[in-house]
């Protein structure tokens, strides 16, 4: 690529928005609270994954890497929905084996 096509453009491995001296976009919200109510309640392994991803945000935003922080935060509320809709279906099963348990107990499919 020729140097003088994009003269306005510094080279960098990846685009990082410029901000103005004191300028920074919002925190995101790192979900840490979902990710540990997942973890404690539905899901412990996806759980987990968005508690890393959580615990990665308030680091990426303070070092200034704001893309990086939006997309770890996104990445925790992922793992946490997941999460918990992961625990809502086994608590489902779960209920469902024992009622199909019971009515079969109860309809002599046992004896």
């Amino acid at each position: 690529m020729n140097e003088n096509q994009y003269p306005n453009q510094q080279q960098q491995p990846y685009y990082q928005p410029n901000y103005a001296q004191g300028q920074r976009p919002m925190k995101p919200d790192n979900y840490l609270v979902w990710a540990i109510l997942s973890t404690l309640f539905c899901c412990l392994p996806l759980g987990i994954v968005s508690i890393v991803y959580s615990s990665k945000v308030d680091g990426l935003y303070n070092a200034g890497d704001y893309a990086g922080a939006q997309n770890a935060a996104d990445n925790a509320k992922k793992f946490a929905m997941w999460g918990a809709i992961a625990g809502i279906v086994g608590v489902v099963l779960y209920i469902l084996f024992f009622v199909v348990l019971g009515v079969a107990g109860s309809s002599g499919a046992f004896n």
